[in-house]
């Protein structure tokens, strides 16, 4: 990439990446809008801890799937 080979994305992982971060702001701007107190939280800090998994597992494959990144 820009500083080094060690990097080497593909436009599929940019725009794997971009629906990624699309879907998960998305879900947080309109779902909890219906929803009050903890279970706004609670629906938050799922998708956030959702969303991190997931993008460890394309980034280095920490449960060894077959789409992971390593």
């Amino acid at each position: 990439m820009q500083f080094t080979d060690n990097v080497q994305w593909t436009y599929g992982d940019f725009i794997i990446m971009g629906c990624m971060l699309t879907v998960y702001m998305l879900t947080i701007n309109f779902a909890p809008n219906s929803l009050n107190g903890v279970k706004k939280s609670l629906l938050m800090l799922v998708l956030g801890l959702l969303f991190l998994l997931l993008w460890a597992e394309l980034a280095v494959g920490i449960f060894n799937s077959p789409f992971a990144g390593s």
